[in-house]
């Protein structure tokens, strides 16, 4: 399913082999993206039996807080040789290293597990080979990026209800006309997708006053959740015409590509706002814009699209009311320190063999 991950909370129910446990060498955690220095140094001094090598020679430069580009060997034979020995030696990885190296990560013979920095790797893990194998086990970056996303789909609300775009031209012209705007108590929201990020989007916009109804693969019942009702995909076109707010928090598989398409668009309320935190291919873009332009959506609210980066091109950059991020609205300043806070439990459960949270299903993608 889609809309709930399968995995308990504080972990997954199957067991990670511990291979590389029972072997007599010492545990190589290798690193290949960018970490702060002392958060590698605070897995050192809690993981004495691991020895943790972190290139920082050979990685790619973080641009900004948070930033995880995987490196390249293109043209650079030296540094090509320089990371398959370190890949071949690496029992466990932090993300995926190299690209040009990804698709071979399944042929190396001590790794048994990779933690990720995303949420979001179904699409890379099937594209680089490793879908279809038990090794390495894949552990995601799940719930780093709940709160951040939950923020940005208030902003997006807040900027559409209040009429930001408005304000900041009527400030541009040194024009004081007054008007009305409307609020967010009481207005619908409808949320496919109730993973973590959904239930952090539901949760804000439910202390808000805000009606949710959250929409997902197979609906689980359980006391305490922000969003009432929690119905299934089925019944997703009978709760579209009731909502002002659409928010898209589904990852992207074979189910939600293209999970929004014309027709849905068109059974939202005049006015309605799409606000997508998920993945850009679960909306069709060409309808989005055909309904932003003729007015019948109210606005768009998009921290992806369907490929990005996005065109120079696109409509999108300049219909007013759209409000663009650049994949960038999960991305935070204090990040790292919580993928290194799962990484570091997570590494703890390994070496005593015990199950690890947030073990990607690779055949759901999820």
């Amino acid at each position: 399913m889609w809309g709930a991950p399968p995995r308990v909370r504080g972990a997954d129910r199957v067991r990670v082999p511990v291979t590389a446990v029972d072997a007599p060498q010492r545990l190589r955690a290798l690193i290949t993206t960018p970490l702060e220095a002392e958060l590698v140094e605070g897995l050192r001094q809690r993981h004495r039996a691991v020895d943790f090598i972190l290139p920082e020679s050979l990685l790619a430069p973080a641009r900004f807080p948070a930033h995880h580009p995987f490196a390249t060997v293109a043209d650079h034979p030296e540094r090509e040789r320089e990371w398959n020995a370190l890949l071949d030696t690496a029992d466990i990885l932090v993300d995926f290293g190299p690209v040009e190296l990804q698709s071979r990560l399944r042929a190396r013979p001590r790794l048994r597990w990779i933690q990720t920095t995303s949420s979001g790797v179904g699409e890379l893990v099937q594209r680089v080979g490793l879908a279809d194998s038990d090794l390495p086990v894949i552990t995601t970056a799940s719930g780093v990026h709940a709160g951040p996303l939950a923020e940005f789909a208030l902003l997006g609300m807040l900027w559409c209800a209040k009429r930001v775009s408005h304000l900041l031209d009527q400030q541009r012209a040194h024009r004081w006309e007054r008007s009305a705007t409307t609020e967010l108590a009481g207005r619908v929201v409808v949320v496919v997708g109730m993973g973590r990020v959904g239930t952090a989007v539901a949760g804000a916009c439910a202390a808000l006053g805000m009606r949710v109804v959250g929409c997902t693969r197979r609906p689980r019942a359980g006391a305490g959740s922000p969003a009432e009702p929690i119905v299934p995909v089925e019944e997703l076109d009978a709760w579209l015409p009731r909502a002002d707010f659409l928010v898209i928090s589904c990852p992207l598989t074979a189910a939600t590509h293209h999970l929004i398409d014309a027709a849905r668009l068109a059974r939202l309320p005049q006015g309605a706002v799409l606000i997508n935190v998920g993945r850009g291919p679960c909306v069709v873009e060409s309808a989005l814009i055909a309904s932003l332009r003729d007015g019948h959506l109210g606005g768009a609210v998009l921290d992806v699209v369907e490929h990005e980066p996005l065109a120079p091109d696109s409509p999108l950059w300049d219909l007013p009311q759209v409000l663009l991020s650049p994949h960038s609205a999960s991305t935070v300043a204090s990040e790292n320190s919580r993928i290194v806070a799962i990484f570091d439990d997570n590494l703890g459960r390994f070496q005593r063999g015990e199950p690890l949270r947030n073990r990607l299903d690779k055949h759901a993608g999820y």
